[in-house]
């Protein structure tokens, strides 16, 4: 049951943060903004996961419930504040707030399970909740394009506060509290330097940070891409969407069943190999709709078997200090994403293929970290 709803907040969470990929220009028109302004608005909600260490550490001090109302609680009056001003600095701030709620909630839940599940157990079940990110597109994006369609780029926004609401009460009243499992009460600069003086985190750390890169390279610009390539309008660029949930739920999947046995750093590195080799295709299927869209599938079913297998791994390299891990990994996704968006837009300017090809080359750099990585530890 705690699995479900677990699953079914980071859908909530993630289609709050998802939908702003595949409708970037939508949004852009509708408040008078350009593509780059745009982008640079999602530059600036990723950079926020860089404070969400300072955060993680005094929530866990109240445990995990405590940090995971808190990010409920903040994503709500977000989504709520756009119903009520409607414009582009109040979705700016919206967005950053969205996202580091989800970037709080995240790591609170990672350490909750991770406390109550073998390691050797911990994949498949850290998988299960991992189905909140594909989810969001296979049902949360194609029912905001349905919404926007209906209503204007305005109409997602009330019913995202409604179950954010809904999902404070239900984590409250369903939730124990579990203030006497915090393992450490070290203060935050103590935790740092703990992850910091150990070489295998920092290389962990790193692992996840490059291959974000990787992903946002491609994945902010992959619905102007579709446009400019095909002329694809809301309602497509929703489908498109849905077949990119699908890949991941099929990445998901696959964790769930191989991680465990192959090994958490053997799936991690066989995952950036494929998405290395899916990133080079791209340009090559990309030549007709089918194509980009079998090639975007390819592209995010071989991202989320990484992504997601790298999250066990982690929650096991420094098991005395894993929250204050988990929210360094949280926060080097966000690093990645950060990166990643001013870097996508750019290399666009020289043709999709260059994105390609940026995506391997930091794919490899994620390659060579993961190397150093299992020789530290």
């Amino acid at each position: 049951m705690q699995l479900a709803l677990f699953a079914f907040i980071r859908t909530i969470f993630n289609t709050a943060h998802r939908m702003a990929y595949p409708f970037l220009g939508v949004f852009a028109r509708a408040l008078g903004v350009d593509i780059e302004t745009m982008s640079l608005a999602l530059t600036a909600r990723a950079i926020g996961g860089g404070i969400i260490p300072f955060i993680t550490p005094l929530a866990d001090r109240r445990g995990h419930k405590f940090g995971m109302l808190l990010a409920l609680g903040l994503f709500t009056l977000s989504m709520g504040i756009v119903v009520v001003f409607p414009t582009f600095p109040v979705l700016f701030a919206s967005m950053f707030f969205a996202s580091l709620a989800k970037l709080i909630f995240d790591p609170a839940m990672q350490a909750y399970i991770s406390d109550r599940t073998p390691y050797e157990k911990r994949g498949r079940i850290l998988a299960v909740t991992e189905l909140g990110w594909s989810f969001a597109f296979i049902l949360g994006i194609p029912l905001m394009g349905f919404l926007i369609s209906r209503g204007g780029w305005i109409a997602p926004f009330p019913l995202l506060m409604g179950l954010g609401l809904l999902t404070f009460i239900l984590i409250f009243l369903q939730i124990p509290d579990d203030e006497t499992l915090v393992r450490t009460r070290a203060s935050v600069w103590t935790s740092f330097r703990n992850v910091f003086s150990y070489a295998p985190a920092i290389a962990g750390l790193s692992v996840g940070l490059w291959a974000t890169v990787a992903n946002e390279t491609v994945s902010l610009i992959f619905g102007v891409w579709l446009e400019d390539s095909f002329g694809l309008k809301i309602a497509a660029l929703a489908a498109s969407a849905a077949v990119i949930g699908i890949s991941e739920l099929g990445g998901e999947g696959l964790v769930a069943v191989l991680a465990d046995k192959l090994g958490k750093e053997r799936a991690v590195g066989f995952g950036l190999a494929a998405n290395s080799i899916a990133a080079l295709l791209l340009p090559f299927l990309g030549r007709t709709t089918f194509g980009a869209l079998l090639g975007l599938f390819l592209f995010y079913i071989t991202f989320e078997f990484t992504i997601v297998s790298i999250i066990p791994m982690m929650t096991e390299i420094m098991p005395s200090a894993r929250a204050t891990l988990m929210s360094f990994n949280v926060a080097s996704l966000s690093l990645g994403r950060a990166i990643g968006a001013p870097l996508s837009t750019f290399l666009y300017r020289f043709g999709f293929p260059v994105v390609a090809i940026g995506a391997v080359l930091f794919n490899i750099i994620a390659v060579l970290a993961l190397r150093r990585m299992e020789k530290g530890k």
